[in-house]
């Protein structure tokens, strides 16, 4: 057995009376303290690179601070004193699978010198190949999401998908309500999350995913088209439909 370095122990002291102290609003997500050389940045890399192994191979119901520790090599204590628990660890591989998703959508979506709904067609096939190409970790951190899901920190970091598109919907229609541009960006981003999600795991060939992310591309822009000429119609409690733009129910 490796004898534990003072620091160590007291980090393993202090993450036990962490765990002891968790309540109802859910367990720390945030890193215990952020790496200010490059020995220390590198082996907070090596954390997560070690983690995202584990993960793919364990499972998040097995991904343990010990198995991330061995798997990087060195001893628990040293993760203790980056990463407060496993949700911490895997909030952390979330939010980073999160902003480069968000990153590359936005290259794509921001960019003024191509016409909208080309950058739609774009965007939405980017997403459902990324979806294909990191399937495994995907799915294993959407199984890890009820770790953290219900934590303060978890809740501030969704919803940015959903303020991109209605940025990028902003451009396309500026005269459009900030009501309806919200019902269209939710309905965007609701459709090619969930049909993206379908489709990767159905173990598709790439063609087949190409083709049916141009066909959800496309039918998109269609809907986008027509709330062009007129403004979004969208159904009330009681079933009747109200267009904004007249007013009245039909």
């Amino acid at each position: 057995m490796v004898p534990l370095e003072c620091d160590e122990f007291v980090a393993l002291l202090f993450a036990f009376h962490t765990d002891l102290m968790k309540t109802q609003k859910g367990p720390a997500l945030s890193p215990r303290k952020r790496p200010q050389q490059a020995r220390s940045t590198q082996l907070v890399a090596d954390i997560l690179s070690a983690a995202i192994r584990v993960l793919e191979v364990e499972g998040a119901h097995r991904f343990t601070m010990a198995r991330v520790a061995a798997k990087t090599g060195v001893s628990v204590g040293s993760v203790y004193q980056y990463f407060p628990n496993k949700e911490a660890i895997l909030f952390q591989l979330q939010t980073d699978e999160w902003r480069a998703t968000h990153d590359l959508l936005e290259r794509i979506l921001s960019n003024a010198a191509v016409p909208p709904f080309e950058r739609l067609r774009t965007a939405v096939r980017t997403f459902f190949r990324t979806e294909c190409e990191e399937l495994k970790l995907r799915v294993a951190l959407r199984d890890a999401a009820p770790l953290y899901r219900h934590a303060p920190a978890g809740r501030q970091h969704r919803g940015t998908g959903l303020d991109q598109m209605r940025r990028f919907l902003k451009e396309a229609f500026p005269d459009l309500p900030a009501d309806d541009l919200t019902f269209l960006a939710t309905l965007i981003v609701t459709c090619t999350s969930a049909i993206g999600k379908k489709i990767s795991e159905e173990a598709r060939p790439q063609a087949e995913v190409e083709a049916l992310a141009t066909a959800v591309a496309d039918m998109l822009c269609s809907y986008l088209r027509s709330q062009g000429r007129r403004k979004v119609q969208r159904g009330t409690s009681n079933g009747a439909t109200v267009s904004k733009r007249s007013g009245t129910k039909s």
